[in-house]
């Protein structure tokens, strides 16, 4: 098992979500003998895992129901789960770091899994950090995508990459050995880091550029992999564990969502990336390059037949929880704009299912 692999097992938090007394007919009758399960059930993003564990605890106060059980399993693990089947014996959500792709919605319907409910909660931002008292570390995106590219352009095509030392990928960075920690591949950060920092860094480089212009899919592939010689170490779903190992390993780098950076600021410190910091300003304006959009996907058939389920999707999207100034900003989570906020709030209201993906 990888180092710190286990956290991504043991990072199951049980929170309570009950019922408000306000339930609907149809959901008074379903109760749980409806479905063989009498609690939520959300699985999915790390990135999300502490948002949708803080709304649980929340609804839990106020209604004193059943617990719900929110797993960290990687945006690719909780699409996994969510999209195997419907019924009880799988999650009513996906917390997800990335928009559902079309091979996994496709998944979905095979397993008879339709009428789904994107929701968008927030945004994020995919740091670069190390130890407070480390070097700082001013990347631009041709130099990460140098640094961590499993294979560069050589006069003879591609060649192994071969970096040792950040010094070996551009004399302007500090002399210190590339180690980065970061998530696996079934993690959305991985996805969105391989997106918005290494696919956008080899466009920078003009015989990358040039081969996006004559096939996409070569492209993606040597843009998206990343090395595998130890330079790179995938550190499993829990961000914390990057967090406490770079305070552990001082000469290490680690990938992980904003929120962990601003709740650990005590003990690291982001780089910056194209001269940007990630900061609330930033990311929620898209100055910072390596920003993304949060969601949670929600199986309508389960509206009305989970007991506290609408309550617990309510909260989530609710001015006091993902609105400007609510308890999950307070958490890390930066809000979206007011009119999109109400948008998503009528999403979640009429439970509008999504259109399929294209790609």
């Amino acid at each position: 098992m990888k180092p710190f692999a286990y956290l991504a097992v043991a990072a199951v938090a049980l929170s309570a979500c009950g019922q408000q007394s306000s339930k609907t007919g149809a959901e008074k009758a379903a109760g749980p003998s409806a479905s063989g399960r009498d609690q939520v059930w959300a699985a999915g993003s790390s990135t999300v895992f502490p948002f949708a564990t803080r709304v649980a605890e929340n609804v839990a106060r106020t209604t004193g129901g059943q617990p719900a059980k929110v797993e960290s399993l990687g945006t690719g693990g909780g699409f996994k789960l969510f999209c195997g089947g419907a019924g009880a014996a799988f999650p009513d959500i996906a917390n997800a770091s990335r928009e559902m792709k079309k091979s996994e919605y496709d998944a979905c319907v095979a397993n008879g899994v339709t009428d789904i409910v994107a929701i968008k909660i927030g945004y994020d931002g995919i740091v670069i950090a190390n130890a407070k008292g480390g070097p700082a570390f001013n990347f631009k995106l041709d130099q990460v995508y140098r640094g961590l590219a499993a294979e560069l352009p050589s006069p003879t095509g591609f060649a192994k990459n071969t970096s040792k030392n950040w010094k070996d990928v551009d004399a302007s960075l500090p002399s210190q050995a590339i180690l980065v920690y970061g998530p696996p591949p079934t993690s959305g950060t991985r996805d969105a880091f391989s997106e918005l920092a290494m696919e956008k860094g080899a466009k920078k480089i003009e015989t990358l550029a040039t081969l996006s212009g004559k096939d996409e899919d070569a492209f993606k592939a040597k843009a998206h992999t990343i090395r595998s010689d130890g330079a790179w170490v995938d550190a499993g779903e829990n961000d914390n564990a990057i967090v406490q190992t770079l305070t552990k390993t001082p000469n290490a780098l680690g990938v992980f969502g904003y929120s962990f950076l601003e709740n650990n600021l005590d003990s690291v410190k982001a780089a910056t990336v194209d001269g940007v910091a990630p900061t609330f300003e930033t990311i929620s304006n898209g100055t910072y390059p390596v920003s993304r959009s949060l969601y949670i996907y929600v199986k309508k058939a389960n509206i009305g037949v989970i007991p506290g389920l609408r309550e617990y999707v309510n909260a989530f999207v609710s001015d006091a929880a993902s609105g400007k100034g609510g308890y999950l900003q307070q958490r890390g989570l930066i809000p979206l704009h007011p009119d999109d906020h109400e948008a998503q709030k009528k999403v979640a209201a009429d439970m509008t299912a999504m259109t399929a993906p294209t790609k």
